[in-house]
């Protein structure tokens, strides 16, 4: 069975992009767990579905209007963070609200939910396009590349923001392209794994990785793993048990959390 499901080109593209989100959301969700910042993964999905009701409410593309507005927002949030004017925290929560809400009246504008809207919500297999594979493999590319580059000062910035000024380097320019690299992600990734989900997967797979590395770059290589055995587990389970593939592919995350709970890293 798991065989022929190849024979779908509609199966190859989710596979093709579940892979390259599997490679840059725990990438990015490395750096936000360090700094307590996880909660930016759930902010921008809210906001990315706002992003999709403007899509549908204006009849455009959906996918290209969350990008838009997810990374405007990330903008916002970064902006206000740097300037000091409210807490981390709270950023997060007026984003977060505040795009539910305006979401929620956009649906009932576009007149209410219909299948394509709870495919963005839970994630689906046969939503995912070629020129969406193109997207997600053109943002793996910057992403990687702007992770291996700056690896060293994006890890003085998670140890230690305050030490990162003071030893010259750029934390502000740095944490504006994390933040709207973060929301190209969720953006992205929402088709995959639903807006409802997408944050898990960028920190599940990490959680995990923390349990039982012994390094920060060890971190990164079992976040990997976990991540990307997540995806494919969970997209054949999805075909084979005919479930949203968010779902699944969260829930396998989930279960490898709750393994690594259970052999801590030693020493």
């Amino acid at each position: 069975m798991f065989v022929e499901m190849f024979q779908f080109d509609f199966i190859i593209r989710a596979f093709q992009a579940g892979l390259l989100l599997a490679v840059i959301a725990p990438i990015i969700g490395v750096f936000l767990v360090v700094r307590r910042y996880s909660l930016l993964a759930d902010a921008l999905s809210h906001v990315s579905l706002m992003g999709v009701a403007i899509g549908f409410l204006l009849k455009l593309n959906p996918v290209l209007t969350a990008l838009f507005v997810s990374a405007a927002a990330a903008l916002g949030i970064e902006r206000l963070r740097q300037k000091q004017k409210m807490f981390g925290e709270s950023v997060l929560a007026v984003f977060l609200s505040g795009s539910l809400a305006i979401a929620v009246v956009l649906i009932g504008m576009a007149k209410g939910f219909n299948v394509n809207l709870l495919n963005f919500l839970f994630g689906s297999l046969s939503t995912v396009r070629e020129s969406d594979v193109w997207l997600i493999g053109s943002l793996s590319l910057v992403v990687v590349a702007f992770c291996t580059i700056f690896y060293r000062q994006l890890f003085l910035i998670s140890l230690d923001e305050d030490l990162a000024k003071v030893s010259g380097v750029s934390v502000n320019m740095l944490n504006t392209i994390l933040v709207i690299l973060a929301a190209c992600t969720v953006a992205l990734a929402m088709q995959m794994v639903g807006v409802l989900l997408v944050g898990a997967l960028m920190v599940m797979p990490v959680l995990a990785a923390m349990q039982v590395a012994k390094s920060f770059l060890q971190t990164f290589g079992f976040a990997l793993f976990f991540s990307i055995l997540s995806v494919i587990t969970g997209l054949f389970l999805s075909y084979a048990l005919n479930i949203a593939s968010g779902g699944a592919i969260v829930l396998v995350s989930l279960c490898f959390f709750l393994l690594s709970l259970l052999f801590p890293k030693q020493g």
